[in-house]
């Protein structure tokens, strides 16, 4: 297997708005982050992941771009930005920024000249089309609810919105619109960053036609999901985005991929085909979700991760390579997901983050998370601040009289705003985020969970994941390593191999709160040597290939 850089990395994400704020305005910033490089030092990770800093109106926290060559004036300046970047490459650290190019602001510049007639030049930077049967161009459903159509009284046409109304899509079938991206994407390249990551990158290309999505019976409007996800000529487009830009550069890519599959993503992630190094699959993301989709809550089955992440573990082995996360912005804190963020906080956070960065693949560590930072649970609508959440709350209890309290605790246990919450660094008033009031509630647990007590125990999380960046730096075996699951049929035990040459690991955690009892079985071929990282202090088992697993217990063992 050929060997790379971001292969071997460990990634580290920053939400900018929730990280520090170096000014007391509330708001997190570029100069809050350079003064907290040194905390991202000694934890260990290899490159940071910037979320959007550029010009926005902020409908949708900053991925909403105004202008691709600003930087958002809450967030500083272009100079703040360039000393950030050289104090992260003093370190020996790297830098890979968001690219947003499925759609812009409907403030940029582009929009604003699209909008002023049907034969102005930038009109067909975006998607516009007659209404149908006075009704929208077709019935598809934006992410945020409502219709992804919106009506310009000036030119009477629609525009499409996959997400907000603020966030007209581009238009990829003009070239012209592919240059200016490409040209931006060079500009920033040729700044010094190490590359990027794209978000929903395999909307770009739509179905010609535009047409309806299935019907629901009672629904107005319906996901089309299917007709712009990774539609006809999304592969043309990143290879012609790689040989135009990419290949000129060392850098490292994943494309955010909502709705790939194994086999789609073999296709993005073959080295040979040239076009993207990694992508973010959210199907493990999906598996407490129930048929009605994101806010249908139903539990975990463990049987149902095994499946999904053996499916990928194997299926893009020697072809393409995994990105590996639980958390990012707009995914829930998974501490209070798949673990228990109340009896085992620092337990079933150890335990997730050892199974997770024992896998093959880059693993992307979210703020806060190697702190065992946990959802939030506001107790009014009007305390989030998520776009998502509010859209989703008024269409349903105030447009469709569903009940409220269950309306949120779908939002508390699935809510955007759960990862959005200002980093706890200390116990002093909001969490030593600002010094003034933050543009979101702190969550109310920051006295008891913050880095500064986290850096001070041995036994925290964050020394924990500090061992596990560690130990991939000195085992290729667990960046380079086949898998192997056992065990597929335990329902609480998830138990899987490494396998490198000579070499083996044994990875064996248990998802549940209960004792349960690890046989490891007959037809496994292992010997272990030594443990390598677990996450209990206790006396070695006599026999380690059979012994009782403590609630949410991980233990890594190296043999032959």
């Amino acid at each position: 297997m050929e060997k790379n850089w971001w292969k071997e990395s460990v990634v580290y994400q920053i939400y900018p708005r929730s990280f520090h704020d170096s000014n007391g305005d509330g708001i997190g910033d570029i100069k809050g982050i350079t003064e907290k490089l040194d905390y991202l030092k000694d934890l260990g990770v290899d490159v940071i992941w910037l979320s959007p800093v550029y010009e926005s109106p902020n409908d949708d926290n900053g991925y909403d771009i105004s202008d691709y060559y600003g930087i958002m004036d809450e967030f500083g300046t272009i100079e703040d930005w360039e000393e950030l970047l050289d104090e992260i490459h003093h370190r020996g650290m790297k830098l890979i920024m968001d690219l947003v190019v499925n759609h812009s602001s409907d403030e940029h510049m582009w929009f604003q000249e699209a909008k002023k007639s049907k034969d102005n030049t930038y009109r067909d930077y975006y998607i516009w089309r007659e209404g149908k049967n006075g009704k929208e161009p077709n019935n598809w459903k934006s992410s945020f609810s409502g219709s992804a159509w919106e009506y310009d009284e000036n030119t009477k046409e629609y525009y499409l919105h996959l997400f907000s109304k603020k966030q007209p899509d581009l238009n990829w079938e003009n070239p012209k619109l592919r240059e200016e991206i490409y040209n931006m994407m060079k500009w920033w390249l040729d700044k010094g960053i190490d590359g990027f990551r794209m978000d929903v990158i395999n909307f770009i290309s739509k179905v010609p036609g535009l047409p309806d999505g299935a019907e629901k019976p009672g629904e107005k409007y319906v996901s089309g999901g299917k007709l712009f996800r990774n539609g006809p000529r999304i592969h043309e487009f990143l290879q012609e985005m790689n040989k135009e830009v990419l290949s000129n550069y060392d850098v490292m890519t994943v494309g955010e991929m909502p709705g790939v599959d194994v086999e789609e993503a073999k296709k993005y992630t073959d080295h040979q085909r040239k076009e993207l190094q990694m992508v973010f699959t959210f199907e493990h993301m999906n598996l407490d979700s129930g048929t009605g989709g994101k806010w249908d809550l139903k539990p975990l089955q463990l049987t149902d991760l095994k499946e999904n992440i053996s499916k990928w573990q194997t299926g893009l082995h020697g072809t393409g390579w995994n990105s590996l996360y639980w958390n990012n912005h707009d995914q829930p804190r998974i501490v209070s997901r798949f673990g228990n963020d109340k009896e085992f906080r620092a337990a079933s956070a150890k335990m997730l983050g050892t199974f997770l960065h024992m896998l093959q693949g880059t693993p992307y560590i979210y703020q806060g998370e190697e702190i065992g930072m946990t959802n939030v649970r506001f107790d009014s609508i009007d305390d989030y601040e998520d776009i998502e959440i509010r859209n989703m709350y008024h269409e349903k209890v105030i447009e469709g009289n569903e009940d409220h309290d269950k309306v949120m605790e779908s939002i508390n246990v699935k809510g955007r705003d759960n990862a959005r919450t200002p980093f706890q660094w200390n116990s002093q008033p909001a969490g030593g985020f600002t010094t003034g009031k933050p543009w979101i509630r702190v969550n109310p647990n920051y006295k008891e969970i913050n880095a500064e007590k986290a850096i001070e125990d041995e036994f925290s999380i964050y020394h924990y994941y500090r061992k596990l960046i560690k130990l991939r730096k000195k085992h290729p075996i667990i960046v380079y390593g086949d898998y192997h699951l056992i065990l597929p049929d335990h329902d609480k035990i998830y138990a899987y191999m490494r396998t490198l040459e000579n070499e083996k690991l044994l990875v064996i955690t248990n998802f549940s709160e209960e004792e349960v009892l690890f046989n490891l079985p007959d037809n496994v071929n292992f010997e272990p040597k030594e443990r390598i990282i677990g996450n209990y202090n206790m006396e070695e088992a006599s026999d380690p290939t059979s012994f009782t697993l403590k609630p949410y217990e991980a233990r890594v063992y190296k043999g032959i």
